[in-house]
């Protein structure tokens, strides 16, 4: 009971992390399209006085994109989230958030100046009062409003373009799993036409960045609504594992006795209702997920369709997948080759990297699995599992990030299906982050991974990885320089010997055992290699 008064409590002095503001979900807001709240600490807007932030023109990208999206102006999410508001909060320095009030990830203080790394651990190694703490922590949230957020449930036309607001509340943990959803919902067409080749959150570039930025969001909320600011998200290691270790009461729930499509009634989550599951039902209405409830979890894992997913990911799976060198290829979506995110996102062979969207390997093989609520996109953050296992693939993501030492220009500029270029702004994240800037290191950002830390053959085998690879790009050049510096020192040791002996046999004098300090420093050593 304690917990939970403390939840609320806090709930109601921290801002939340999601998608619309609630002080910018008014018909004020919409019409002149400005979304800049002001900073409680100087009530001023995004905090200008106090030199946070302030009230800025939307900078969006011009890149082209890629052939996938055939349309313009169809779509609320197009060009995020101008449709809705084209001036926003800039924040300068460390600062963040909506109104920049809240300080940067991997940044803490009054000012945002303390710098901070986390470390995020494996489910299995947690003691059992830091595992209950964080089922609890996850039942909070499902049960606290967000006070600072609420989801739309209209598009902005049926809005009347923003004269008529349609918005409602929604919990904190449901905030994440409706923005996952809105994310990856189909276009609305009109009448009964929909287009599905969209999604700014998965098939894409984006999918790695995207969700690294959604876990760092939903962390910090259950920072703010417990008050336990060292608190981070556990992961769980699913490679070379036989069966859902997890699934379980003492962790994510077990399997019902008489219905093994549910969970068991003893575990907390059985009690969970799931939202936004029936994606043909809003789109033959033209309408969004409202969020009402729909039902219980559902899981069955194991009892998937072996003959698109067989097995769980191996840890050969993750190493090959990681020894791949191209962040994306080709058309920069499901049908990509010898692209490490759409390996890593599992729509290609874990084995050769090439597409087969017909199989599930490494992430998509966890969703399929599960077999239940865990096994449809757009739903699938119902399931709390989403979020350890997220975590654990967003590290096989830093993983890569530490062995290949990418530039940022390696995340594709331009060409990428819709949302997904570099300098895209990810929807539905208000406030505002690109692509780009979630496609750096973890530690930059104020995390780690404990296995990460951990001083070991495979750590140095990552670090020097880069290296040998460069040098077999270029082997045939050093090859050459070699010989080639052997043949000039060869031809010099000849000649030095043949000046040598000639001098000696035309000078009588005896030579000096020591160089005079005078023409030794005239000496230099120079490689022309």
């Amino acid at each position: 009971m304690l917990l939970f008064a403390l939840g609320f409590l806090l709930v109601i002095l921290q801002p939340s992390t999601g998608q619309f503001p609630r002080v910018c979900a008014n018909m004020q807001s919409l019409l002149s399209k400005e979304c800049c709240p002001p900073w409680d600490g100087d009530g001023s807007p995004c905090g200008e006085l106090s030199s946070r932030g302030s009230c800025q023109n939307i900078l969006l990208s011009q890149a082209p994109l890629g052939p996938q999206f055939p349309f313009s102006g169809v779509d609320d999410r197009e060009d995020w989230p101008s449709v809705f508001y084209n001036r926003t909060c800039r924040c300068e320095g460390n600062f963040m958030g909506f109104n920049c009030g809240e300080c940067k990830f991997g940044f803490s203080g009054l000012n945002c100046t303390e710098r901070q790394v986390r470390t995020r651990r494996n489910i299995f190694q947690l003691t059992t009062s830091e595992k209950n703490k964080f089922l609890a922590y996850l039942n909070l949230a499902k049960n606290i409003p967000s006070q600072e957020y609420v989801i739309a449930t209209g598009t902005y036309t049926q809005m009347n373009n923003g004269s008529n607001p349609m918005f409602r509340d929604i919990s904190v943990y449901d905030l994440f799993v409706w923005m996952h959803y809105y994310a990856s919902r189909d276009t609305l067409l009109g009448g009964s036409n929909v287009w599905r080749d969209i999604d700014f959150a998965h098939e894409a570039p984006g999918f790695l960045p995207w969700h690294r930025a959604f876990l760092l969001m939903w962390e910090r909320q259950i920072q703010k609504i417990t008050g336990d600011e060292n608190f981070t998200i556990p992961y769980w290691d699913w490679r070379d594992a036989e069966d859902c270790g997890v699934c379980n009461d003492e962790y994510m729930g077990g399997r019902h006795p008489t219905n093994p499509n549910l969970l068991s009634p003893a575990s907390i989550f059985s009690s969970w209702q799931v939202i936004c599951t029936r994606s043909e039902e809003y789109n033959s209405q033209q309408a969004l997920c409202s969020a009402t409830s729909e039902g219980p979890i559902r899981r069955n894992p194991g009892n998937n369709d072996k003959s698109r997913t067989p097995r769980l990911p191996s840890s050969a799976d993750v190493e090959f997948c990681l020894s791949l060198t191209q962040y994306e290829s080709g058309s920069m979506d499901k049908r990509a080759n010898y692209s490490f995110r759409n390996t890593l996102e599992g729509f290609a062979d874990p084995q050769t990297a090439i597409s087969n969207p017909s199989r599930s390997g490494l992430h998509n093989a966890l969703h399929i699995y599960m077999n239940g609520s865990m096994s449809q996109v757009q739903g699938s953050a119902n399931d709390p599992i989403f979020v350890i296992h997220h975590a654990f693939v967003d590290s096989i993501f830093e993983r890569w990030l530490r062995r290949h030492r990418p530039m940022l220009e390696v995340y594709p500029a331009a060409n990428a299906p819709i949302g997904h270029n570099r300098e895209n702004y990810m929807v539905p994240f208000i406030p505002l982050y690109r692509n780009g800037e979630f496609f750096k290191p973890s530690r930059e950002l104020g995390y780690d991974y404990a296995y990460l830390q951990e001083p070991a053959v495979e750590s140095f085998q990552d670090f020097l990885t880069p290296y040998l690879q460069q040098a077999r790009q270029i082997w045939a050049w050093l090859l050459g320089a070699a010989v080639f510096g052997g043949v000039v020192s060869a031809v010099l040791t000849r000649h030095i010997r043949a000046c040598k002996k000639k001098k000696e046999g035309t000078s009588s004098e005896i030579q000096p055992l020591l160089i005079e300090s005078e023409d030794y420093n005239n000496i230099t050593y120079q490689s022309n290699f």
